[in-house]
């Protein structure tokens, strides 16, 4: 079973990974306490933390559709005019939810003797938010609809489009220069992807699917059409300087107002089964035994502290003007990490 990587193991691997974050999934649900927390903690006792069952590598693919059917699913139920709606405050959340992180990330390792370039890579892990998490927990609590889950959301989306291009700034740094033209390039196709899908790709999509479809004669043509864009999206995010869960995130949005129920439904049962393996892959990650180190263990504990409080403060303070509890509720709905930081590490 160690070796899960093996083509032969991977229906057992399988087997493990689901049933166990399903399992810890519902005993944390009986605990009162979020079932994502369950999946999580059911990576790291099958992977190299614990028992050592399954290697990461062995369900990285399944992980990889898992988060971009999770994003693709979220975006099915978020129009994209409510999102347009609350465009100015979600762009402030995410400015300082960025500039305050990557500033104390930046100061904390530098505190503990790191390099000014190692300083600055920590700082630039800690910026963006993980839409990936962070929608799960909105739409198995049922708050989608809520305008502060609107905000959390567009903002996610934003400061992972930051997020990447701090990443490359940081990158140049690193390699000694600076190339201006190519980040302005990488960050200008960034953000007119994202703007031009927001703006035009419900209208575009509202009126060509139905063309499409009626010259289909296949079944399920509204979900193929959507598959279709799903993947090309996803695709040309990664291409254009994004990260593809953002693609999946915008084909959900642009399709949201045109397709029948029967993709949602659809959706969700292809994301009820690959989700697991996203979230298990968190904990499958993570090597306790690099904390046994008394040094790296009050660093890792600093360094969350950080994020969770940077957060907090940033996306609540870009939020202020809403009041109390909204900034609250943003504030504490940007904490979450992963996949960017996960690039940075790489």
């Amino acid at each position: 079973m160690a070796a899960a990587a093996h083509p032969t193991s991977l229906p057992l691997a399988m087997l493990l990974v689901f049933g166990a974050a399903k399992i810890c999934g519902e005993i944390c649900e009986l605990l009162r306490m979020p079932n994502i927390v369950g999946q999580i903690v059911a990576g790291v006792i099958l992977g190299p933390s614990a028992l050592g069952l399954v290697q990461p590598a062995s369900v990285r693919e399944f992980a990889e559709l898992g988060v971009l059917f999770l994003l693709f699913r979220v975006g099915l139920e978020v129009k994209a005019s409510e999102l347009m709606a609350v465009g100015k405050t979600a762009t402030m959340v995410a400015t300082l939810g960025v500039l305050v992180p990557l500033a104390m990330g930046y100061a904390i390792y530098r505190a503990g003797g790191g390099s000014n370039i190692e300083s600055l890579f920590v700082g630039a892990a800690m910026v963006a938010t993980s839409v990936g998490i962070t929608a799960q927990v909105l739409a198995s609590m049922g708050l989608l609809s809520a305008i502060s889950s609107r905000i959390i959301l567009a903002a996610a989306v934003i400061d992972d489009v930051f997020g990447l291009i701090v990443l490359a700034i940081v990158s140049s740094i690193a390699h000694g220069e600076i190339n201006y033209l190519q980040l302005s390039i990488t960050a200008g196709l960034s953000i007119l992807f994202t703007v031009l899908i927001f703006s035009v790709g419900t209208k575009t999509v509202g009126k060509v699917l139905p063309k499409v479809e009626r010259k289909m004669k296949s079944g399920e043509s509204q979900f193929t059409i959507a598959m279709i864009l799903l993947f090309a999206l996803a695709w040309l995010a990664s291409q254009a300087g994004v990260a593809a869960i953002i693609g999946a995130f915008l084909a959900g949005v642009a399709l949201a107002e045109t397709v029948d129920r029967r993709v949602h439904d659809l959706a969700q049962g292809v994301t009820e089964l690959l989700v697991p393996f996203f979230l298990a892959s968190i904990g499958l990650a993570l090597d306790v035994h690099v904390l046994r180190d008394p040094a790296a263990l009050w660093l890792a504990a600093a360094i969350t502290v950080a994020a969770v409080v940077s957060k907090f403060i940033g996306c609540g303070l870009g939020a202020w003007p809403l009041g109390w509890t909204d900034a609250k509720r943003i504030g504490c709905g940007m904490i979450p990490r992963g996949e960017v930081g996960m690039v940075v590490a790489q």
